[in-house]
């Protein structure tokens, strides 16, 4: 009876350890906004960075790079590599003119961080549609920590007209949830 009794509360416990998150179960979200540690640019809607997220193994977080930023980098590099015109001018071209927005994935299992299940929609204030991928490129992710594995893709973000808030919605297709954000254009 003790042997059923302890396996029983070992098997409960393995499985408490390696929580999973349930599909289809929505995020909670701050009541006000919080501020991203990483990107002065972003904030977080909702609570996808916290511990009860790492502990089901789905953390997504987002930054944002606008287009001075990366203007800068490109100058800087020149100086330090001693680039010729030409490869300079090569990268000026290659320049997103709305910035550059970088989603990263941690999710458990590489398959499982595969960026190909995350589509991202940007609207404005209005609700006006400015930016919408129905699929970033595909892929599995490589060995982060423990059992987590990440993948990121960078995405060229769209140029407004005025610097303004634009809500960013991440929808991952496996987990079927949705990550929402507040980028701050540049």
């Amino acid at each position: 009876m003790k042997k059923i009794v302890l396996l029983a509360t070992l098997l409960t416990c393995t499985l408490a350890a390696s929580a999973q998150y349930m599909p289809g179960k929505p995020r909670k979200k701050y009541m006000v906004a919080k501020k991203d540690d990483e990107c002065p640019y972003v904030l977080n809607v909702t609570k996808n960075t916290d511990e009860d997220a790492e502990v089901d193994a789905c953390v997504t977080r987002v930054a944002y790079r606008p287009y001075a930023d990366l203007l800068t980098e490109i100058d800087a590099l020149k100086k330090i590599k001693n680039w010729a015109d030409t490869t300079y001018q090569r990268r000026f071209s290659q320049l997103p003119p709305g910035g550059e927005l970088s989603v990263t994935m941690y999710r458990r299992g590489s398959s499982n961080a595969d960026p190909a299940l995350l589509s991202v929609v940007a609207k404005n204030k209005e609700g006006q549609e400015l930016l919408n991928v129905p699929a970033l490129a595909a892929g599995n992710g490589r060995f982060w920590n423990r059992d987590l594995y990440m993948s990121k893709r960078s995405i060229p973000f769209v140029k407004t007209e005025t610097p303004q808030e634009v809500t960013l919605l991440i929808n991952d297709t496996k987990t079927k949830q949705t990550f929402e954000y507040i980028v701050k254009t540049q």
